[in-house]
């Protein structure tokens, strides 16, 4: 079993999070934003994940320390989950609609950061939530994934359905980056090493 526990606690946050990569979609989340435990929920079912997350931080000023430091702890769980990541499949690609929102999330397990964002989405605020905060929440998740990631909403509406498309697409990408390939009995590049 694929597991990692991370902790993370700053002046800011504190957090952990148990991930299982051969899991059956569970999730139990607390991060004290409602929207975003919501969408941690759907990525882990939709990822065939098991999810624990408990977070706390200084909310009372605003939601980026907490969203910012969520994507490092997430990021590293599944960067130590995966190893030495031989034999995983590296890729991975979704495109899922919701209602009339349509997400595309491309991403590689390639030991090379890099985020690629283009969800042109309305300013909006759910909550108290700003929905840009996403885009901060996926660029420090891939930087400490050490992934590259690929997030394109082609169109929507509604804040709630394209932000829902994403997580989806997000957790069934990762499922297909992450599982095993059996043809590929190393690492997958030619390299020598992700």
């Amino acid at each position: 079993m694929r597991t990692a526990t991370i902790e993370r606690k700053t002046k800011e946050t504190d957090i952990s999070i148990k991930l299982t990569l051969e899991g059956k979609g569970s999730a139990v989340v607390n991060t004290s934003i409602p929207f975003l435990d919501h969408m941690l929920t759907l990525l882990a079912f939709h990822g065939g994940i098991d999810l624990r997350i408990e977070a706390s931080g200084d909310i009372e000023i605003d939601y980026h320390h907490l969203m910012e430091d969520l994507g490092i702890t997430f990021g590293e769980a599944i960067k130590k989950a995966l190893g030495d990541k031989k034999g995983i499949r590296r890729y991975g690609s979704a495109i899922i609609p919701m209602d009339e929102s349509l997400a595309r999330v491309v991403l590689d397990l390639s030991g090379r950061p890099y985020l690629v964002y283009k969800v042109k989405a309305p300013r909006g605020v759910s909550r108290g939530l700003e929905f840009s905060l996403f885009e901060d929440f996926f660029r420090s998740l891939s930087n400490h994934a050490m992934m590259n990631l690929h997030i394109n909403v082609e169109y929507g509406r509604d804040l709630h359905h394209m932000h829902e498309a994403i997580f989806k697409a997000f957790g069934r990408a990762l499922c297909e980056a992450v599982s095993p390939d059996p043809r590929m009995k190393g690492l997958p590049t030619t390299k020598g090493k992700l």
